[in-house]
């Protein structure tokens, strides 16, 4: 598995600005979190859609080609931080999905 964070630099209300995601050996999603300016939270797994978000339908760039769009700023993450942040959206949401 791989984790990464990406900044989304835009002025869009509706969309999120920053997405963690957990992606399998082919780059699919596997986990990914939303975070909006409103502080809006959205997630999703395979089964799970909260608040509009979904999983990707195609793999997800390397880092260095999601960086090449400057309105993103892409980063790897260990899984500890993305665990961290899961389960305290979960407790947030008041549901608990693994």
């Amino acid at each position: 598995m791989e984790y990464i964070k990406v900044y989304w630099m835009h002025d869009f209300i509706d969309e999120p600005i920053i997405l963690y995601s957990e992606l399998d050996e082919k780059r699919f999603e596997v986990r990914k979190i939303e975070i909006y300016r409103n502080n809006r939270i959205g997630y999703a797994t395979y089964d799970i859609s909260v608040n509009d978000t979904y999983l990707s339908e195609f793999p997800i760039p390397e880092i260095i080609e999601i960086n090449v769009d400057k309105q993103f700023m892409a980063s790897k993450i260990s899984k500890r931080e993305f665990e961290d942040i899961w389960i305290n959206i979960i407790k947030i949401e008041g549901k608990f999905w693994k």
